[in-house]
């Protein structure tokens, strides 16, 4: 059981990445403006998206929801991605856990780095091998 258990709480965790990944052009996008967040703004866009709004900073998935965040201003301006797990309807292994992603302005990619006050919380055996951290 516990195999599956496993089983169950990657593929769950891979949502996150699919998420991040879309939110990541969105970043590259808003960069233009100076910001991390679509149309120029200075934090992330609080529409109701279970109104059926469209959030730009924000996309909720099955296990939980991305959204773009922001550390420095200026030449000091960093843009990264929290991933937070449901509280229900997700594994047990994963439940209100977090992924922070950063990204690297140079490669365009992603990597796990604690950011805005976010820590990752999801161990490393559920990881995609990319992003998981050297034993």
């Amino acid at each position: 059981m516990p195999a599956y258990q496993d089983y169950i709480a990657k593929s769950q965790v891979a949502e996150a990445f699919t998420l991040a990944d879309g939110l990541k052009t969105s970043i590259g996008t808003n960069r233009q403006s100076g910001t991390c967040f679509a149309d120029g703004a200075a934090a992330a866009s609080t529409e109701d998206v279970a109104k059926g709004k469209y959030n730009p900073d924000k996309i909720m998935g099955k296990y939980g929801t991305a959204t773009i965040l922001q550390d420095g201003t200026g030449k000091t301006l960093v843009c990264g991605i929290h991933y937070q797990f449901n509280k229900t309807g997700v594994s047990n292994l994963l439940v209100s856990k977090e992924i922070v992603l950063k990204l690297d302005e140079a490669s365009g990619t992603l990597k796990m780095e604690n950011m805005g006050g976010k820590t990752n919380g999801v161990e490393n055996r559920y990881l995609p091998s990319a992003f998981k951290k050297p034993s």
